[in-house]
């Protein structure tokens, strides 16, 4: 792991739920479906992606962030990262640094050289995680536990590297059904004791350990396909969801969130929804 110390005071994340104050993000203008490398993608190869929609709306996403205190900061875009929007999996914050991916598909190598320069430019810490693969969809991170995600994106060598590193975190590896491309979209920490969880592509095991930490909000396999657990919490439960993911908004009203929603329908084509899209820097 290779160590870039610099200035901390504009990092900071303990949790996926805290209130969210800067974010990194980086708009759809090259998003196309090239290499088909989910599920979602599969179903829309053919229908492709309607750029100047997927732009609009990633833009009302961005005033939606900043309507609510959230400092947007957008990284450049290039023509050869077609998935360059879903900027969490190049990376994730714990503490005071951001942890930069090993990206684990050819298609999106070389995304995390866009941020690593962003964070040179601002004098910003980071780590460079090893050689063994890992994106941050499969990273979801509460307070003194991180879980893991194994997927064909993110490796076990990855996850035994980081529990070698971060030895002050409870690090735990959680297997589920690699079709389904990273962890969030299958299960989502949304406050201390609320999860969400998509539970046929999880083992009863897994499912029973959350289930003795959360109160757990189950997903339906059709609002899985549209992401239902890929929201993002902005902090004092306020919840970015889908206007298509009706029964999760409608649970999630009931258990005393405030369910903000936002249409970004053309980019969940590509596979991944509002944590997909975004690379929280700080959180208070």
């Amino acid at each position: 792991m290779e160590a870039h110390p610099r200035k901390s005071h504009k990092t900071y994340c303990n949790s996926e739920y805290g209130i969210l104050k800067r974010v990194i993000l980086c708009e759809p203008h090259y998003m196309r479906i090239r290499d088909i490398i989910n599920e979602t993608q599969k179903r829309f190869k053919e229908e492709g992606i309607h750029i100047d929609l997927a732009v609009e709306q990633h833009n009302q996403f961005i005033k939606t962030l900043q309507n609510h205190g959230v400092e947007v900061i957008l990284l450049p875009y290039h023509e050869k990262f077609p998935e360059q929007v879903f900027t969490r999996d190049i990376g994730f914050t714990l503490g005071q640094t951001l942890f930069v991916s090993t990206m684990g598909s050819d298609i999106r190598r070389g995304e995390e050289n866009v941020v690593k320069q962003w964070l040179d430019d601002e004098e910003l810490p980071y780590f460079k995680i090893g050689e063994d693969k890992i994106e941050g969809g499969d990273v979801i991170i509460d307070r003194d536990t991180i879980y893991i995600g194994l997927s064909y994106r993110t490796a076990q060598k990855a996850v035994d590297h980081l529990k070698s590193v971060l030895t002050q975190y409870d690090v735990i590896a959680i297997p589920f059904t690699e079709k389904y491309l990273h962890l969030d979209c299958v299960f989502n920490v949304i406050s201390p004791d609320v999860a969400l969880i998509f539970p046929p592509a999880l083992n009863k095991r897994e499912i029973d350990f959350f289930t003795s930490r959360y109160e757990l909000i189950e997903v339906t396999g059709e609002e899985q396909f549209t992401l239902g657990t890929n929201v993002l919490a902005i902090g004092n439960k306020k919840i970015l969801s889908l206007p298509v993911n009706k029964k999760v908004n409608k649970k999630l009203r009931e258990k005393g969130f405030e369910v903000i929603e936002v249409d970004i329908s053309e980019i969940i084509k590509s596979g991944g929804s509002f944590r997909c899209c975004t690379l929280p820097l700080l959180r208070g």
